[in-house]
Parts: structure tokens; C-alpha cells; sequence
């Protein structure tokens, strides 16, 4: 049995005691307390479950919706047209249906490839950048379709407004891990790593058991921020083992740590295992924004996080290298993919 059939559906009140909603907006406008307020609720919130919802983000529902618009556009091209725009080593580009696999996940052995398609971007560069020239890696450029300026504009304009709500909330994560608000600053400078997913999930079989449209993982990201509509799929494996469909809850984002908060963190920070099965018989559609550190930056466990009888955990590693090594386990398209 497909381990999504026993997913719990809860209510609104049963669903935010299990991922509370956080008000950001106190902290993102420096009100007294605010910054603390924040601070302590995200802490609760990532020790206990690594999800959250995030309330008073600030983004207009219009800049979304004209996200959502761009996507469909995008997604209604025609595949040749798409194939053109395919994902390159700097996973910027086109992503077929069935050609990514969860490999690097840990918490479900997959057996088939990702039933998706995705469109993704990363920071609008021109062809003179210096990282472009340099031929730097993760460093690349957009791809973009011909003739469709209005889509590019919608999704760029998404990116740099997610970017700033990315920036607000690092002093509270830093805060969060008993750090200076300052900490997390240096490592998201000179263009963070960052990827912004535009998902498509067809309709599926939904008596294959072995069908995901995103098998179960966890993401590779620092912090993860998922703009969804109505159409339900996604599933949450809280601590306790069950699997929850974390309703949608208007004028939030649901957002998730990454593998990289759970090392900076010493397994302090929960990075939690989701998937998706879109067994809605319609077509559904979400984006998703990566926010991580720099690639030059090294990840390797913050002082509050170790201690007498609680040795940091994993080496310090640069970002670049972990990333890399994570596309090459999930992307077909990469060298590194073994088949």
C-alpha cells in the first residue's frame, strides 16, 4: 500500500497544533518584542516538527498570483518547445516529467522516478556577470521561452520579493538558535544559493503504489518556502510517524527546514520528510523557493549547538560540494547520475 493512503486529513485547529502558524510580521517591522516573540515560537517549531506556517510575510496575494499565471503559462508550452530549455549542471532549466528521482533520500527506498514536471530559475544574471564568465559552478544563467516577457517578468518578480522575505527571517533563525541576530547575514551574501521550483503534478495513477508525484524526502535547502493552491497532495511525516495533509491555510506560506539548517543546527533543527501524491484527478500546481547559503559558504555546527556530551555531529563541509552532491543523487541530467 502506497504509505500516503493512511495519511491523516485533520482539521484547521487539529492540523496548526501539529505545525503552528508564526506571525513574522511584528519582527519583520522591528516592533518591541517582536524579533524574541518570533524567535521563540520558530524555535518551538523546529525542535518539535521542522514545518511551520509563516503569517505576516508581507508578500502581496497579487505578486503570487501572477506567480501561479507564469507557471501555467509556462507549463502549457508545447514539450518541444520546453525540451529546448532543459536542466543544466547549474539545475537551472526544465525538468521532463520522470526524469528525477528521490536517491538521496533516506527516509524512502524510490523505486520509480518523480511523476512532475518543473521550471526552475535562480538569480537573473546578465552574460557579463563575472560568475558567468568565470564559468563558476551553480553560477549560471536563466533559461527562458521566447516571447513570453510577461511570464519572466511574474517570476522574477516572485524571486526577489521571496529573497527579501528569506533575508527578514534569518535574524530570527539566528535568534531562534541562541545566536547573534547578525549570524546567518555574511553566509546569504553576494547572491545566496537559491532556486525557485515551478511545479506542475499531472493527474496520476492513483493504483500504482509505487507512483509519487514527489517521492517522500527531505530538502536539501537551508529553509524551504511553498506556495500552494487548494488542489491537495502534499503529505507531512510528523515525529510521531503519521503522515499529515497540511491544509492550506490563506495568506501563509508553509514552510520546512532543509538538510542544511538540520547539520548548521547539530540535529537540533528537524529537516522533515514530505511528499507529494496528487491523487485529486486534476492537474496541481505549487512553487517552491530554496533559499540556502552561498556555495563558497562552510556549513559546520554553530557554538550553541554543541557541548559537553553532545560533540558536533557532521565535518565541516563546503555548501558547494554538498549541493552538488545531492543534484548528481536526484537529477537524471547530471554527470554524476549512474542509472
Amino acid at each position: 500500500m502506497n504509505i500516503f493512503k493512511a495519511m491523516a486529513v485533520k482539521s484547521l485547529e487539529e492540523a496548526t497544533r501539529a505545525i503552528p502558524v508564526i506571525d513574522a510580521g511584528p519582527a519583520f517591522r522591528g516592533e518591541p518584542s517582536g524579533l524574541d516573540t518570533a524567535a521563540r515560537q520558530m524555535r518551538r517549531a523546529c525542535e518539535s516538527v521542522g514545518f511551520f506556517y509563516l503569517a505576516g510575510h508581507g508578500v502581496p496575494q497579487a505578486v503570487i498570483d501572477a506567480a501561479f499565471r507564469a507557471s501555467r503559462e509556462f507549463h502549457a508550452l508545447p514539450l518541444e518547445e520546453k525540451l529546448r530549455l532543459k536542466l543544466n549542471e547549474n539545475n537551472i532549466g526544465y525538468l521532463p516529467v520522470n526524469e528525477s528521482m528521490q536517491r538521496a533520500s533516506t527516509v524512502h527506498k524510490a523505486t520509480r522516478p518523480n511523476f512532475n514536471e518543473s521550471f526552475f530559475i535562480s538569480h537573473d544574471r546578465g552574460a557579463e556577470h563575472p560568475d558567468v564568465l568565470a564559468g563558476k559552478p551553480l553560477r549560471g544563467r536563466n533559461q527562458w521561452p521566447e516571447g513570453h516577457d510577461g511570464m519572466r517578468t511574474a517570476m522574477v518578480r516572485y524571486f526577489k520579493t521571496m529573497e527579501g522575505i528569506g533575508e527578514g527571517l534569518l535574524p530570527v533563525l539566528a535568534r531562534s538558535l541562541d545566536m547573534p541576530d547578525g549570524f546567518f547575514a555574511p553566509f546569504f551574501a553576494n547572491e545566496a544559493q537559491i532556486n525557485l521550483r515551478f511545479l506542475h503534478y499531472p493527474p496520476q495513477d492513483t493504483d500504482d503504489d509505487e507512483q509519487f508525484g514527489q517521492g517522500p524526502h527531505t530538502d536539501n535547502s537551508f529553509i524551504t518556502f511553498l506556495a500552494r493552491e487548494e488542489v491537495p497532495g502534499l503529505a507531512v511525516r510528523l515525529p510521531s510517524g503519521e503522515w499529515l495533509a497540511p491544509p492550506v491555510i490563506p495568506g501563509t506560506f508553509l514552510v520546512n527546514l532543509g538538510n542544511m539548517m538540520k547539520r548548521w543546527s547539530n540535529d537540533r533543527f528537524l529537516s522533515t520528510p514530505h511528499g507529494v501524491l496528487n491523487d485529486s484527478g486534476t492537474d496541481r500546481y505549487s512553487i517552491a523557493f530554496f533559499y540556502s547559503p552561498n556555495p563558497d559558504s562552510v556549513i559546520e555546527c554553530l557554538p550553541s549547538c554543541a557541548g559537553p556530551g553532545n560533540p558536533p555531529r557532521y565535518p565541516p563541509a563546503v555548501y558547494r560540494d554538498l549541493v552538488l552532491e545531492f543534484y548528481s543523487a536526484n537529477y537524471f541530467h547530471q554527470a554524476g547520475y549512474k542509472g
